[in-house]
C-alpha cells in the first residue's frame, strides 16, 4: 500500500481511559474553582494564574508517570524563566528609584552650594567677632599684669622685716586674710555689682546684660541675675530685657571657656521660644557652649507641636540634645518623625541594648510604612530587626488595627509577589500567626487581602489545608519543595 493510499484513511482520536478522563475533569474543576475563589479576571495579572497552573502541572506530572522526567525538566525551565522575569522586574524598579535620586542631585547640589556661601559669610562674621574679643582679652591681661607688678612692689617694701617668716598654718591663714590682692579683688567685685545695679536702675538693660555676662569670676552669670531681668518684664517697643541677658550670656560662653549650666540653658531656651525667636535657639544649640538636659529637648519638641511650620527644625534640634544626653530612644523617635528612616536604621545598629520591645514601642509612637519595611527586611545580609507579622499583630493588640491594615494594604499594592516575599522571608512568624492576620483582615472587610494571605499559605503548603495542629510549624518549612 502506497503512502498516498495510507493518507486517505481517517486517523481515529486516541481513546482516553476512564481514570485519565476523571483526572482531567478534576483538574479542570480545580482551575475553575481556584480562579473564581481568587477573583482572577481574564484580563487580570498572570501571577495568580501562574500559582494555579503551577500546582496543576505538579499534579499532572505525578499522574503521568511515563513522562514524569521530561515534564519535570520542562517545568523547571519554565520556573527558571519566570523567576528571571521577576528578578528583571525588581531590578527595573530599583534602577528607576536610583534614576529619580540621580535626577534630584543637581537641585541638592545647588542648595548645598548656597548653604556653603551662607556658612562662609557667617564664619567671617564669627572670626571678626573672635578677633575683637581676643583683643579685649589681651588688653585685660596686660592691665592685670601691670597691676600685679605694682602690687608686688608695694608688698615688698611695706613688709615689716621684724615679722617672722611664714611657715605654719595659722600664720598663713592670717596672711591670707591680710593679703592686699584679695582685698582689692573683693573691692573690684563689689564695685562691679554696684555698677550693674546702677545700670538696671537707669533702664540700661542691654548694657547691664553685657556687663553681667562679662562679670569677673562669673559672679553675675547665675539664676539670681536672671531673676533680676525677669522682674523687669516687658517694655513696649523694646527687646525683652531677659532675652538680652541670655543673648549676652550664651555669646560670651566661648570666651569664658565654661559652658552655661543646665538650669540657665533651659531657662534661656524657654525665653527664646516664648519670644518666638527660634533662630536664636538654633544658634545657641548648634554654636554655643551649653549644658543640655532632657527637659530642654522636651521643651523644643513641645514648641514644634504648636508651631507646625517649624516642626522639622525643632525635631532636629531636640534630636541633637537627646543624643548629647544619651537619650537614644527619644533621639531615634525625633529622626522617625522627620522621616529619616535610613539614619534611624544606622542609629539602631550602633546600639547594642535596643530590644524588640523598644522597636515595637517605636512603631506605636511613629507607625510609618517605610520604617516598618526597613525594620522587617534584611540589611547587609543580616536578619531583619523585627518580624513583620508579629509587628502587625502587636499593632492589632494595642487598638491600632487601622494602622496595621494600612500597612498591609501598602504592602499589597506591590502585588501578591510582594506579600509572598514578605511572608517567606519572615522566619519569626508561624503559620498560625499569619492565619490570625488573615482572619482579622477578613473580619475588617478586607477580603482580597485576606484571600491573598491564605492563598500564599496554601500554595507554600502544596495546596493543602493548614491543620490547626500545626501551630508550631514555621512558614519557612514549606518554601523549599
Amino acid at each position: 500500500m502506497s503512502v498516498h493510499q495510507i493518507r486517505k484513511h481517517a486517523v481515529l482520536p486516541p481513546i482516553i481511559c476512564r481514570s485519565d478522563k476523571e483526572f482531567l475533569e478534576s483538574m479542570q474543576r480545580y482551575i475553575i474553582t481556584e480562579t473564581e475563589r481568587l477573583g482572577c479576571s481574564e484580563e487580570g495579572p498572570a501571577d495568580e494564574y501562574y500559582i494555579i497552573y503551577r500546582n496543576v502541572f505538579d499534579k499532572v506530572i505525578e499522574h503521568v508517570t511515563a513522562y514524569k522526567s521530561i515534564l519535570t525538566s520542562i517545568k523547571k525551565e519554565y520556573d527558571a524563566f519566570i523567576e528571571t522575569i521577576k528578578k528583571g522586574r525588581r531590578t527595573t524598579f530599583c534602577l528607576h528609584g536610583k534614576l529619580k535620586g540621580l535626577a534630584a542631585e543637581p537641585t541638592a547640589l545647588v542648595y548645598h552650594r548656597k548653604r556653603t556661601i551662607q556658612l562662609e559669610a557667617k564664619l567671617k562674621i564669627i572670626e571678626s567677632n573672635s578677633l575683637k574679643i581676643q583683643s579685649q582679652i589681651d588688653q585685660i591681661k596686660q592691665c592685670r599684669a601691670e597691676y600685679d607688678t605694682k602690687e608686688v612692689k608695694y608688698c615688698t617694701f611695706s613688709k615689716d622685716p621684724s615679722k617672722p617668716i611664714p611657715g605654719d598654718q595659722s600664720i598663713a591663714e592670717e596672711l591670707m586674710e591680710d593679703d592686699p590682692r584679695r582685698a582689692k579683688e573683693a573691692e573690684i567685685m563689689l564695685h562691679y555689682m554696684e555698677r550693674f545695679n546702677e545700670l538696671i536702675s537707669l533702664g540700661e538693660y542691654e548694657k547691664a546684660a553685657c556687663y553681667a555676662a562679662n562679670s569677673p569670676r562669673r559672679i553675675l552669670r547665675n539664676i539670681g541675675t536672671m531673676n533680676t531681668f525677669k522682674a523687669v518684664g516687658k517694655i513696649r517697643g523694646k527687646p525683652l530685657p531677659l532675652l538680652l541677658f541670655f543673648e549676652a550670656l550664651f555669646i560670651t560662653s566661648h570666651a569664658f571657656q565654661c559652658p552655661v549650666d543646665a538650669a540657665l540653658t533651659l531657662e534661656g531656651i524657654k525665653c527664646g521660644l516664648s519670644e518666638k525667636r527660634l533662630d536664636l535657639v538654633i544658634n545657641w544649640v548648634t554654636q554655643e557652649r551649653l549644658t543640655f538636659s532632657e527637659e530642654a529637648g522636651d521643651v523644643i519638641c513641645d514648641y514644634g507641636e504648636q508651631d507646625t511650620y517649624n516642626k522639622a527644625k525643632c525635631l532636629a534640634l531636640a534630636q541633637i540634645i537627646y543624643s548629647e544626653c544619651g537619650l537614644h530612644k527619644k533621639a531615634i523617635l525625633c529622626l522617625c518623625k522627620q522621616g529619616q528612616t535610613h539614619r534611624v536604621m544606622e542609629y539602631i545598629q550602633q546600639l547594642k541594648d535596643f530590644t524588640t520591645d523598644d522597636l515595637l514601642q517605636l512603631l506605636i509612637s511613629c507607625p510609618q510604612v517605610e520604617l516598618i519595611q526597613c525594620l522587617t527586611k534584611e540589611l547587609n545580609e543580616k536578619q531583619p530587626s523585627l518580624s513583620f507579622g508579629l509587628a502587625i499583630l502587636h499593632l492589632f493588640s494595642v487598638d491600632m488595627k487601622k494602622v496595621g491594615i494600612k500597612l498591609l494594604q501598602e504592602i499589597n499594592k506591590g502585588g501578591i509577589d510582594a506579600v509572598e516575599s514578605l511572608m517567606i522571608n519572615d522566619s519569626f512568624c508561624s503559620i498560625e500567626k499569619w492565619q490570625e492576620v488573615a482572619n482579622i483582615c477578613s473580619q475588617s472587610g478586607f477580603d482580597k487581602l485576606s484571600n491573598d494571605i491564605v492563598s500564599i499559605l496554601r500554595s507554600q503548603a502544596a495546596v493543602t489545608e493548614i491543620s490547626e495542629e500545626d501551630d508550631a510549624v514555621n512558614l519557612m518549612e514549606h518554601v523549599f519543595w
